[in-house]
């Protein structure tokens, strides 16, 4: 049975530490989130030379979660970096300037490295209707993939943001869709066989980098148990 993909998203101080954090998982991930804006430096070159998987550079800024701080020019500098060197994937957020995201698009032409937009709530999941124009305007923007990621309090929560699903996949628009916070942990691991692009976990359980994320071990265990049930049907 087709899944998508597991990424580990990694929070090494440099290159070095990120190398030395994966090796006991990497067997189990499909992409590498590397998180630069926990790095003292963005060492994009260096983590591509280390990595042998697919790498997914994010420099994700104080407004949308993370602990960059800095001006935007400065943020998004690593990222045309990580296009020069051919990464797989550079994560860039809905909510930033769309003047930054079409320079950043134009300098991926002719690249296999792809844009994967972002949008995250940590507080709540929106209603349909706002789901659906933030799926939209994705969609209307160029860029590659989606990943649409909110707060879950309810099981009405949860099963509205799996609904995005089939209208990403009725678009033909590859979408990474789940939710943050203990009711929707469920939603890490069933995005993989609901048609969603891509799931992230960490490291560890203690190395979560968002409310509910299960480690890469918990997610793989799971991956593994459902398709043994599913090939036993």
């Amino acid at each position: 049975m087709d899944r998508g993909r597991i990424c580990v998203s990694v929070t090494g101080a440099d290159a070095s530490a990120v190398y030395h954090e994966l090796q006991p998982i990497l067997g189990m991930v499909d992409v590498v989130e590397i998180r630069l804006d926990m790095m003292a430096q963005p060492e994009v070159a260096k983590c591509c030379s280390l990595v042998r998987k697919p790498l997914l550079f994010t420099n994700r800024p104080v407004w949308e979660g993370g602990l960059f701080p800095g001006f935007e020019d400065d943020r998004i500098r690593p990222l045309f970096t990580a296009v020069e060197v051919q990464a797989a994937y550079v994560d860039f957020e809905l909510r930033a300037d769309p003047l930054l995201r079409s320079q950043l698009l134009e300098a991926m032409e002719g690249t296999p490295t792809r844009m994967i937009l972002s949008w995250h709530d940590f507080k709540a999941t929106p209603t349909a209707e706002e789901l659906a124009e933030l799926l939209d305007e994705m969609i209307a923007s160029g860029a590659h993939i989606g990943k649409i990621v909110s707060t879950a309090h309810s099981t009405a929560d949860v099963l509205r943001m799996f609904r995005i699903h089939e209208h990403a996949l009725a678009a033909g628009f590859p979408l990474s869709c789940f939710c943050m916070g203990n009711p929707g942990r469920i939603t890490r691991f069933a995005t993989l066989y609901l048609g969603g692009y891509m799931t992230y976990g960490a490291v560890s359980t203690q190395q979560a980098t968002a409310p509910g994320q299960l480690s890469v071990a918990q997610l793989y265990a799971l991956c593994g148990e459902f398709e043994k049930g599913i090939s036993h049907g």
